[in-house]
């Protein structure tokens, strides 16, 4: 390399220092024009006041209603006057008019008289006492209808107790008879069917204390065998219904029923 290389490369010792504090002479400007700026826009905060109120003020009064003004009334309608037309002449011939006839007279209508008008309370009265006659008069049929079923039917179970007592009594009667036919033994001469009629008398227990001929057959032999099979009989038979237990019996006998 030459010397005048070297030369071009080599820088005065001088020149270094001056740069330097050319640089840091820069950097105080920039910082106190910093510093400045920032200074100058940094202000403080403006203050508000407010006045805190207790209560709102009441509105306004309404303002007040001004009426239309009335439109004057119509004028009153003016009607033209009219001229009555001129008289027209009369002829000189006087045409006889025919005469009207007469008018036949109306006949007068008949008068005819108010009747009076019915008290509507009177009327009322009536009505209601009607209604209640005619209620009594249902309530009493009604009450003589239901008497005459409860007749009707006491009197069909009266008739249907008395046939069934009938029955029951019939019943017991028979059973006795058969006790009796069964014991008694017939006189071999024996004609016709007679019939002899006993009165008995007998305990509770159907035990005959007693017989009375009521009726004669007109055999002697024949009524005494019929006696004799009574009391062979003893104790009788009993009813099914004691109510239906008598202490005197009367009982038929004829041969030849069965």
């Amino acid at each position: 390399m030459s010397a005048l290389t070297l030369n071009l490369f080599q820088r005065p010792e001088g020149g270094i220092g001056r740069a330097f504090a050319l640089s840091a002479l820069v950097h105080i400007v920039l910082a106190a024009v910093l510093f400045l700026g920032v200074r100058w826009q940094v202000h403080p905060p403006d203050v508000v006041s407010v006045d805190l109120v207790d209560t709102v003020p009441p509105p306004p009064p309404p303002a007040p209603v001004v009426e239309a003004p009335k439109p004057p009334p119509p004028a009153p309608k003016v009607e033209p006057e009219v001229k009555p037309p001129p008289p027209v002449p009369k002829p000189d011939i006087a045409i006889r008019e025919k005469p009207k006839p007469k008018p036949k007279p109306k006949p007068e209508p008949k008068k005819v008289e108010a009747k009076p008008k019915p008290d509507l309370e009177m009327q009322k009265r009536m009505q209601e006492q009607l209604a209640q006659e005619q209620k009594a008069l249902d309530q009493q049929r009604q009450e003589r209808q239901l008497r005459d079923l409860l007749a009707a039917q006491q009197a069909d179970a009266a008739r249907k107790a008395a046939s069934a007592r009938a029955s029951a009594l019939g019943e017991y009667i028979g059973r006795i008879q058969a006790k009796v036919r069964g014991n008694w033994i017939l006189p071999q001469d024996l004609e016709g069917n007679p019939e002899a009629i006993f009165l008995v008398i007998q305990l509770p227990t159907g035990e005959v204390l007693s017989t009375k001929l009521l009726k004669s057959s007109g055999n002697p032999a024949y009524d005494t065998a019929v006696e004799r099979a009574i009391l062979k009989s003893s104790p009788l038979p009993l009813p099914s219904d004691r109510a239906l237990f008598s202490r005197e019996l009367k009982l038929t006998f004829r041969p030849r029923d069965k």
